[in-house]
């Protein structure tokens, strides 16, 4: 029985399960190693920290076919194929996929790791729920970093607590301009129409319990959250392996660490030539096990394609969002918010 160990139940690992229990493979075992004995759905932990869903409204539970290992993985030992556990156990794999996910990158900005609150994961998010939820009316809020997650939960959070300040730290001279032009504007507009103060060409240098210094100027805050950067987690950065600047993996042609064939790298964790997303990790996955299979069945790899994605869509609450299809085609208004609903209907029913 060759063993397969998948790193992490997010979305390219789960797509990775999902697909190889698709095979009925009988000399396969599948053993998942996770902190949780759920798969989150990342791309809703800005609606989590806000309030306006529940925790469980964002899990899915995971297959029953497979094992499954709850804990902390500290370090992978390549050389006696090995993945340790915070408690001390080891696992053995003849195969390893990679899927840990990433944590927040806070590019030296002093205080920022000890003085904001995150939604890299469920369990950060409840926190930063919490924390919100103990506000009082009138309090600030400042959310640093308007990429996708930052738009989202600064909007959402304007909609379940109209009562408080939103501020929007944006580095660039409008939200969300490497979309495109259109969406850039509706946004910014949208934020203006609503009530969220959007601070453009920002550039943090420290925070502390009572704020955050933009340039040289201080911004009296009651709650920050850090939304301005992610990088792999750490016992990935930290095996010794080829990174990009970002600091993911460089891979082969095939997504395996050169010079280690069975170990596999998925999504946040992996360079590839788009920015870190649910639908990246799992086109990615669904070529890593056309690998698995070819590597299994004894024979030659798969030539394969390019990751093409579908486009990116985005909320504004819960009556508004915005899109970009294929890299052109932009939509705003309620159909956009429909449609992320649609597609986050189908990810939860559908497996």
């Amino acid at each position: 029985m060759r063993k397969l160990v998948v790193l992490g139940g997010g979305y390219g690992g789960m797509r990775v399960i999902e697909r190889v229990l698709g095979h009925q493979l009988q000399d396969i075992s599948v053993t998942l190693v996770d902190r949780l004995p759920y798969h989150g759905l990342k791309t809703e932990y800005y609606a989590l920290a806000a309030g306006t869903v529940s925790d469980r409204d964002i899990r899915i539970d995971f297959p029953d076919e497979i094992d499954y290992i709850y804990g902390q993985v500290t370090d992978i030992d390549t050389e006696d194929k090995m993945v340790l556990l915070a408690s001390g156990e080891k696992v053995p794999y003849d195969d390893l996929v990679i899927g840990l996910g990433c944590e927040d990158k806070y590019h030296n900005v002093q205080g920022a790791a000890e003085f904001t609150y995150s939604i890299q994961t469920l369990e950060e998010s409840r926190k930063t729920q919490q924390a919100i939820n103990g506000l009082r009316p009138g309090s600030v809020v400042s959310v640093v970093g308007a990429g996708l997650s930052g738009v989202e939960l600064a909007s959402e959070l304007r909609e379940s607590r109209p009562d408080l300040t939103v501020r929007l730290f944006d580095r660039g001279p409008s939200v969300l301009s490497f979309l495109s032009n259109r969406v850039s504007m509706y946004v910014q507009s949208w934020f203006e129409e609503h009530g969220v103060e959007v601070i453009n060409n920002a550039n943090i240098t420290r925070v502390d319990a009572d704020g955050l210094w933009n340039h040289e100027d201080l911004f009296p805050s009651d709650l920050t959250v850090w939304t301005a950067g992610i990088q792999p987690v750490a016992v990935v950065r930290n095996q010794g392996w080829e990174l990009d600047g970002g600091g993911r993996v460089k891979l082969t042609e095939h997504h395996f660490v050169p010079g280690l064939p069975d170990v596999f790298v998925v999504g946040d964790n992996a360079s590839l030539p788009y920015a870190p997303s649910g639908q990246l990790a799992e086109a990615q996955a669904e070529q890593i096990v056309q690998v698995l299979l070819c590597k299994w069945k004894g024979v030659n790899y798969p030539e394969l394609p390019d990751i093409k994605l579908k486009g990116t869509l985005g909320s504004l609450g819960k009556k508004a969002g915005f899109g970009v299809f294929m890299g052109k085609q932009s939509l705003t208004g309620k159909v956009a918010r429909l449609l992320k609903s649609g597609i986050l209907w189908k990810h939860k029913v559908i497996k």
